[in-house]
């Protein structure tokens, strides 16, 4: 929308370009142009820095004398409007004159005001997803207009609406069920097996929404994107990340293995499709495999359920132990007594609830006149949340004790 600016007497297009259409004068014209647009009067000085000798001698041409001495150049604009006026090159004065050469002015307001609107437009997408199928998404839709991550990641409008269009036609067909491959539901849902890759701003705000949807915590990672895509149904690579177990029940393979004493590595695209049927209590969790192979070995078809994380939580390690834990399953961990043991807890225990299985404060202790020959503690302290004196017990003894040091007392408990 433009300032409406009817001349009410015509302008001597001629005399007004030999007075101020020349280029020597244009930067008056565009300080004239940026007051229009802005609102602001057309009175008072305007001021040229280190101007040359031809924009003096135009200066002195429009005000029929000499602008000053000096080392810049000052026009007052009321001096310029009268000029125009009487010489009756714009009989309208400054306005109309700078309309005249250079075109209606756009003022800034109607600018701020039309974008706004645009922006208000793009989200009309995710409104009406929000309206017709997805209500339970409304305080994240809010969420995303309040933080900016939309205008961050589309920059316009007009890109903002295209994305905002298909996150919701993604989001709307979320949770898959039964669960299938990431890149083939991008395909089917949006045209483009890769759409939905790491790192592109559709993939950002699904997996946003998609976490809203289906309440799955903060994180970062590869393993956390995997999981978090998992819990709506959506397998990124969904046979590389498994979990082992060992005398767990609830499905026809895991009934199986579970009566040969056999462990059993479960695929995180096993785990979204049919996950066990049994939630069993407790079951307990170790970080190292070489506790559930012994265990295996030693105690066979009446070992009780048994999951190895073997190190950090992957996708499907995540998915198995929320899946039990929902059920109504108390988990109990035990990892290795030393800093990375400690941040493998940490992280697990972001993400699901446990209690420590001979993994305190007074157990390293026990631990550690159990285990004469230790090796010293190496690497960067950190904190374990459910025993605040475990830290603070490590950084005084100075050892390290891997769960494999343990193996009698962990075996002994299972055995029970």
């Amino acid at each position: 929308m433009s300032t409406p600016q009817p001349p009410t007497a015509p302008v001597d297009r001629e005399r007004l370009a030999r007075l101020l259409g020349g280029s020597d004068l244009a930067w008056l014209v565009d300080r004239v142009r940026r007051r229009m647009a802005r609102d602001e009067p057309l009175t008072g000085l305007v001021t040229l820095a280190a101007p040359t000798a031809a924009q003096r001698a135009a200066a002195e041409r429009l005000l029929g004398r000499a602008p000053g001495a000096g080392r810049s150049l000052s026009l007052r604009l009321d001096a310029v409007d009268a000029v125009l006026r009487r010489s009756g090159a714009s009989p309208d004065g400054l306005a109309a004159a700078v309309t005249a050469l250079t075109g209606p002015v756009t003022r800034l307001t109607d600018v701020q005001e039309q974008e706004e609107k645009a922006w208000r437009e793009a989200y009309v997408p995710l409104d009406a997803l929000i309206r017709t199928s997805r209500p339970d998404l409304a305080d994240w839709a809010d969420r995303l207009r309040r933080d900016g991550l939309v205008r961050r990641l589309a920059r316009t409008p007009h890109a903002a609406k295209r994305l905002l269009g298909d996150t919701a036609e993604a989001l709307r067909r979320l949770p898959a069920d039964p669960a299938f491959s990431l890149s083939a539901f991008a395909a089917t849902a949006l045209g483009d097996a890769h759409a939905l890759d790491d790192g592109t701003p559709l993939a950002t705000l699904v997996l946003s929404g998609a976490r809203a949807m289906t309440g799955f915590p903060d994180g970062g990672g590869a393993e956390w994107r995997r999981g978090a895509w998992a819990s709506a149904g959506l397998l990124k690579d969904a046979l590389s990340s498994t979990v082992l177990t060992l005398g767990l029940r609830g499905t026809p393979a895991l009934d199986w293995a579970a009566e040969a004493g056999e462990p059993a590595v479960l695929t995180l695209r096993q785990l979204t499709r049919t996950p066990p049927r049994t939630a069993p209590d407790p079951v307990h969790v170790c970080e190292n495999p070489a506790v559930l192979a012994t265990a295996a070995d030693t105690l066979g078809a009446s070992c009780p359920p048994l999951v190895c994380l073997q190190g950090q939580p992957s996708a499907a390690a995540l998915t198995l132990l929320r899946h039990l834990h929902n059920h109504g399953t108390a988990l109990r961990y035990h990892g290795d007594f030393d800093w990375g043991g400690l941040r493998i807890a940490t992280a697990l225990l972001r993400r699901v609830p446990w209690r420590p299985w001979r993994y305190t404060a007074a157990d390293y202790r026990a631990a550690t006149a159990a285990v004469p020959l230790a090796p010293p503690l190496t690497g960067t302290p950190a904190t374990a949340a459910w025993d605040p004196d475990l830290r603070p017990a490590l950084t005084e003894l100075g050892v390290r004790i891997e769960e494999e040091a343990l193996l009698d007392d962990l075996l002994a408990d299972l055995a029970r």
